[in-house]
């Protein structure tokens, strides 16, 4: 068998070409759906991906008599860096085909220019950081991925540990069924606070979106502060998420509550692209496009994803707390209920937040897939 090379993505075609390797690499895993080529084109351009404000990337490819055969990231947060002063890099956007030998020389590369940045730790996978995509999928390959979550066969973990990588922490993905109520317990406990009159939901205003997307930042970064590798969004990747909430979601897809006057919760959905995109093969030329807005505009999503859900701490483990994330929740999984929107996928959730993991469990929800994250020393 031939030597692999390894080489930098330095142009416009070696972009396309690392875009394509997923392609690939699942081309016979009926559980793959290829997301859209213009996102991920978008996301891994630093001109258009506002982590490249805060953060530096390599991209590589792994290429084999001409043809890739696999790809990688490496990558440096500085936004990481300054809350963790850890020198800590980050790997991502692992794939390849089931070769050790690719596997290896692709860490090769990604470690060698992470410690060409002076960073003595390796760990992920994340493309590009902790906030979007996150963990390798360990558990769970038989169902698709939702939109912005990734997918992976069994042998990947086989590798990444081959390459001398550890697990650090596993991240769970709940399916949930939107057709189910409350359970009586939790419905009667949402009711009582909400008789007291010191508990308001409503969604999201498009009308007053800076007012509520600061809300929005405000309660996230004050709920997972303590939360294991969190890093907070930079002020241009607010501004980015505002953007697409505008374009792709209806105010309702949003839910803030309020306690005495004070918004204190709020929680996120997103329509699954993915499974609205799910024959389009990642192309929208020349009439991908039209087929995707018809879904997405025409007709409630099949399902949905929650990527976002946050109480304010001082309300964690009080009854109060519990009352107010059943209330976001509930107020959103009825809008979608009364479109037809069947499942959602909450994720993802951190594997020892037990509270939350209880509240989800209690509403019927499932863990359907684990994705893990790994680490080893590189100094």
């Amino acid at each position: 068998m031939s030597e692999v090379e390894i080489r930098p993505v330095i142009d416009r075609r070696d972009y396309k070409t690392f875009i394509q390797v997923p392609h690939a690499v699942f081309a016979d895993d009926p559980a793959w759906i290829a997301p859209l080529d213009f996102e991920r084109s978008q996301h891994i351009s630093p001109r258009h991906n506002p982590f490249f404000q805060h953060g530096r990337a390599q991209l590589f490819l792994a290429v084999r008599n001409g043809q890739p055969v696999g790809r990688i990231s490496a990558q440096v947060d500085n936004l990481r860096l300054e809350r963790y002063q850890d020198a800590t890099g980050m790997f991502g956007f692992l794939d390849a085909f089931d070769d050790a030998g690719v596997f290896a020389r692709l860490f090769d590369a990604a470690e060698n220019w992470l410690k060409a940045e002076g960073m003595a730790r390796a760990i992920g996978p994340f493309g590009f950081s902790i906030n979007e995509e996150t963990g390798l999928l360990v558990e769970g390959f038989e169902h698709p991925p939702a939109f912005m979550m990734g997918h992976a066969a069994p042998y990947y973990q086989t590798h990444v540990a081959a390459a001398g990588y550890k697990p650090v922490k596993d991240v769970l993905a709940y399916d949930f069924d939107n057709s189910k109520p409350l359970p009586r317990g939790l419905a009667g406990m949402l009711a009582k606070v909400q008789a007291t009159g010191d508990l308001e939901v409503r969604p999201l205003s498009k009308k007053n979106l800076d007012r509520d997307l600061a809300i929005l930042i405000d309660i996230f970064n004050d709920a997972w502060s303590e939360n294991w590798g969190f890093t907070p969004f930079s002020q241009a990747e607010i501004h980015k998420l505002g953007q697409d909430l505008k374009m792709l979601v209806p105010e309702q897809f949003i839910a803030f509550a309020s306690y005495q006057g004070e918004p204190c919760a709020m929680a996120v959905t997103l329509p699954d692209i993915n499974n609205a995109a799910r024959d389009l093969n990642g192309k929208l030329l020349p009439l991908g496009w039209l087929k995707l807005l018809s879904r997405l505009k025409l007709s409630p999503p099949e399902a949905v994803r929650l990527p976002l859900m946050g109480v304010r701490r001082k309300f964690h483990g009080t009854p109060v707390g519990s009352a107010l994330a059943m209330s976001v929740i509930d107020a959103i999984r009825t809008y979608h209920v009364n479109r037809g929107t069947k499942r959602a996928e909450l994720s993802w959730i951190l594997e020892d937040n037990v509270p939350m993991r209880r509240m989800i469990e209690a509403i019927g929800g499932k863990a359907y897939k684990t994705y893990r994250i790994f680490e080893r020393n590189i100094a």
